[in-house]
């Protein structure tokens, strides 16, 4: 296997301030800018000079996405502006038209921008298509912390997920259940951990989205967004149950999210599964700022259990690899159990 540590490539990465009004000067024209309505209205007077115009993202479904490319403006160049949606289309885009790309993170909200491929929905699954590698990421200071803080703390959900993900692959590895492509790695774990614990040091940073918790959030995201290509196209270091609760919960309540509460409650709700660490990723969760109390999502406890009781049929249906979910039996006592934590975290919710 390759070393991830010394040959994996990670995304030229730039960090500063003013960067967004420079993308117009080196940005190839026309350059589409792929982002969501309100962003173009915050940022659109950013982009001078000769472009095709926004493409406002309105869907991620990958079939939707595919017979519109031919109504989309030509251009020379795609700049992905926003979160995970926008970073994820302009991808598609810039894929399907071997177009170059820039990409601008407006929140550390997900790993996105420094990942290959984009994220899309195909029958309600989640599936991950093309290939696309941006000249650069560009990560403004000031845009970053322009942007709500809970959409920036709840980033810390594509690292802390690595916990949640080392203990379903332990567990896939002792049930000789780990896929022959993708054989257990104590390698690939230390690294994804030592990640995870700059993360863990800095989450005081993190909360107060500085300039120090910026870099080091980015920066886990950097090394988190390319190692799925750089471990082979292997995801059992990086995620697992914790993601998985996040697509049953988008599935069964046909609800979208912000992308770190949903995994936050997936990485408890596998931690308490496996018995190993709960208390200490709650508190962590709790440290950062992200509130993971189903009613903070828009959704209620009826919500989280109906997706935890179909969680086993879910996974196995979606084809995803093993975890925890395929053996545990989750009862009503289970999702007490859960709400009982997070409500002596959070509190409960007013009302």
């Amino acid at each position: 296997m390759t070393d991830i540590l010394s040959t994996g490539h990670e995304f030229t990465t730039i960090y500063g301030r003013n960067l967004l009004a420079e993308i117009p000067a080196i940005a190839h024209r026309p350059y589409l800018v792929v982002t969501m309505p309100d962003l173009w209205e915050k940022f659109g007077h950013c982009f001078t000079g000769r472009h095709a115009g926004p493409y406002l993202v309105h869907t991620i479904d990958g079939d939707e996405l595919e017979a519109e490319l031919a109504s989309i403006p030509a251009c020379q160049s795609v700049i992905g502006l926003g979160g995970g949606q926008a970073i994820d289309v302009a991808k598609f885009i810039a894929w399907s038209r071997r177009l170059p790309l820039f990409q601008i993170p407006t929140s550390m909200s997900v790993n996105a921008a420094f990942g290959h491929r984009a994220g899309l929905r195909y029958g309600g699954h989640v599936r991950y298509v093309g290939f696309a590698v941006p000249e650069a990421v560009y990560v403004d200071f000031d845009v970053i912390a322009a942007a709500p803080p809970l959409l920036n703390r709840s980033g810390v959900c594509e690292v802390l997920c690595y916990h949640t993900a080392h203990a379903d692959w332990r567990l896939a590895h002792d049930r000789g259940r780990t896929p022959p492509k993708w054989p257990y790695d104590q390698r690939l774990v230390d690294a994804a951990r030592a990640v995870m614990d700059r993360v863990l040091a800095g989450l005081d940073d993190i909360h107060a989205v500085n300039e120090a918790g910026i870099r080091t959030l980015m920066n886990a995201n950097r090394w988190g967004g390319a190692t799925f290509h750089n471990a082979g196209w292997n995801p059992c270091h990086i995620e697992g149950t914790d993601h998985f609760v996040f697509y049953a919960l988008e599935y069964f309540t046909g609800r979208k999210f912000l992308h770190g509460q949903p995994v936050c409650l997936g990485i408890v709700v596998g931690a308490m599964l496996h018995d190993h660490g709960a208390d200490t990723m709650l508190a962590a969760i709790r440290r950062a700022g992200v509130d993971i109390r189903p009613e903070a999502m828009g959704i209620g406890w009826d919500d989280v259990a109906r997706a935890l009781a179909h969680a086993k049929d879910f996974v196995r249906e979606a084809g995803l690899w093993y975890s925890i979910l395929d053996e545990a039996e989750i009862t009503p006592a289970f999702v007490d159990d859960l709400r009982g934590r997070i409500e002596a975290a959070w509190g409960p919710w007013p009302g």
